[in-house]
C-alpha cells in the first residue's frame, strides 16, 4: 500500500511537469536571427508570456553569415535584424517578404530621418522597419592613450603594438582603411580596395587580435588600449569602465542602421509582425535601447530616455559627426571578368573584391 501510495504521489508530481512540457512544445515558436545581446531578455519574456508563444534566438556574428543562413533552402527563420547593405542584397535576391503595415501601427513612432535612411536601400520601406542605429569608431582607454583620438591612423601607431583590437568584419575593417586613405567606403575600384588591403596587412603585426562582440569586454578589463567597435558596444563598455572613451575619426566612418525583416519563406509571418510592432512601442523601445546601448530610431522612446541620452554624443551623435559618416551599400555589380583554371569566364563583383581582400589580411 505504501509503495502504491508513493507511486501515486510520484505520478501526481510528474504529471504537471509533463503537461507543462507539452504546453511549451505546443506553443507557437518565433525563430529569430539576431546579433548577440541585442534584445532585453525581460522584454522577450514579456512578449512570450503575453502572447503564449516561445522565442528562439539564433545568434549571428556578421551580415555575411546571416545572408548564408537565410539562403538555406530549409531555413526556419521568421524574423531577422540585418544591416542596411545586407537588406539591399536580400532584396536583390528576392529573399524578403513584404510587410503588412496594418499589423505594425507602431511604425508611426519611427523618426523621418530613419525612414529616409531605410528608403536608400529599401525603396518605399516595403520590406523592413528600423530597429537600431549607430556609428563605427574607436573605443579607447584614456589611461593608455593620452593623445587626442582624431584619426584612424592611431591604429597604425607602433607605440600601441599588441594593444590594438580590430573588428573581424570585411566591411568594417575595410571601412577603417579606406577612410584613412581618403577613399569612398563603398568603392569598387580595385586599386583602392587593394591599397586598403595592403594597409591592413601592414597593420597586422600591431594587432592583438580580431574579434566581434567580445572586444568591448577586453577594453573594460583593461587588456588593450583601443578597439574598433560599434557605438552601442562603446556605450555599454563606458558604463562599466570610467576610463574608456569613444571617438569617430575625422576622416569619416560608417553610419549604420539595422532593420527588422521577414524572410520570404517565414512560417510565422503574422507573429513576426506582431513582435516588430511590440518592439516599436515607445516604452518598450526606451527600455530596449537602455539595455543594449544602441541608439533608437523611435522618437517617443528617445524622449522617454531623457537628456542623459539625448545629449550623449555617442548614443545620439550631433550633425557634425553624422555628416562625415555614410552607410554601406551592396556591391554586387560586376567589376571585372576573369578566366578560371578551366578557361571559363567568371564575373567578379565588388563584394567579391572586399571578401578576397579581407581573406588576404587574415591569411597573411
Amino acid at each position: 500500500m505504501k509503495k502504491l501510495l508513493a507511486l501515486t504521489l510520484a505520478a501526481l508530481l510528474v504529471l504537471p511537469m509533463i503537461l507543462g512540457a507539452a504546453a511549451c512544445a505546443s506553443r507557437p515558436t518565433l525563430n529569430i536571427l539576431i546579433w548577440g545581446d541585442y534584445i532585453d531578455p525581460a522584454l522577450r519574456t514579456r512578449f512570450e508570456r503575453a502572447n503564449g508563444v516561445r522565442i528562439n534566438e539564433v545568434t549571428m556574428e556578421s551580415n555575411e553569415l546571416m545572408l548564408a543562413k537565410l539562403r538555406e533552402d530549409d531555413s526556419d527563420i521568421d524574423l531577422c535584424f540585418p544591416s542596411d547593405y545586407a537588406i539591399e542584397k536580400l532584396l536583390a535576391e528576392g529573399l524578403l517578404a513584404p510587410l503588412n503595415k496594418e499589423n505594425i501601427p507602431n511604425r508611426a513612432n519611427i523618426g523621418d530621418t530613419f525612414w529616409a535612411l531605410t528608403e536608400s536601400f529599401d525603396p518605399g520601406a516595403v520590406y523592413s522597419v528600423p530597429y537600431m542605429w549607430g556609428t563605427l569608431g574607436i573605443l579607447y582607454d584614456t589611461t593608455k592613450v593620452t593623445e587626442p583620438v582624431e584619426s584612424w591612423s592611431i591604429l597604425w601607431d607602433e607605440q600601441y603594438s599588441g594593444q590594438i583590437l580590430m573588428y573581424d568584419s570585411e566591411r568594417d575593417s575595410m571601412c577603417v582603411a579606406l577612410s584613412l586613405l581618403g577613399y569612398d567606403i563603398n568603392t569598387t575600384d580595385e586599386t583602392e580596395i587593394n591599397a586598403a588591403r595592403d594597409a591592413l596587412i601592414a597593420q597586422r603585426p600591431l594587432v592583438r587580435r580580431y574579434g566581434t562582440d567580445e572586444l568591448k569586454t577586453d577594453l573594460v578589463n583593461g587588456v588593450a588600449a583601443m578597439a574598433v567597435v560599434y557605438s552601442g558596444d562603446a556605450m555599454l563598455a563606458m558604463a562599466e569602465n570610467e576610463n574608456l572613451d569613444y571617438a569617430v575619426p575625422l576622416e569619416g566612418s560608417n553610419l549604420w542602421i539595422d532593420n527588422m525583416i521577414i524572410p520570404k519563406n517565414a512560417k510565422n509571418k503574422e507573429l513576426a509582425e506582431q513582435f516588430i510592432n511590440f518592439l516599436c512601442d515607445a516604452e518598450v523601445g526606451a527600455q530596449n535601447a537602455e539595455y543594449i546601448g544602441y541608439s533608437t530610431p523611435l522618437a517617443p522612446s528617445l524622449e522617454l530616455l531623457g537628456s542623459d541620452y539625448i545629449d550623449d554624443e555617442v548614443f545620439n551623435p550631433p550633425a557634425e559627426i553624422m555628416d562625415r559618416c555614410k552607410g554601406y551599400h551592396n556591391l554586387d555589380e560586376v567589376v571585372k571578368i576573369i578566366e578560371d583554371k578551366n578557361g571559363k569566364e567568371v564575373p567578379i563583383t565588388g563584394n567579391d573584391l572586399y571578401r578576397q581582400a579581407w581573406e588576404a589580411v587574415l591569411q597573411f
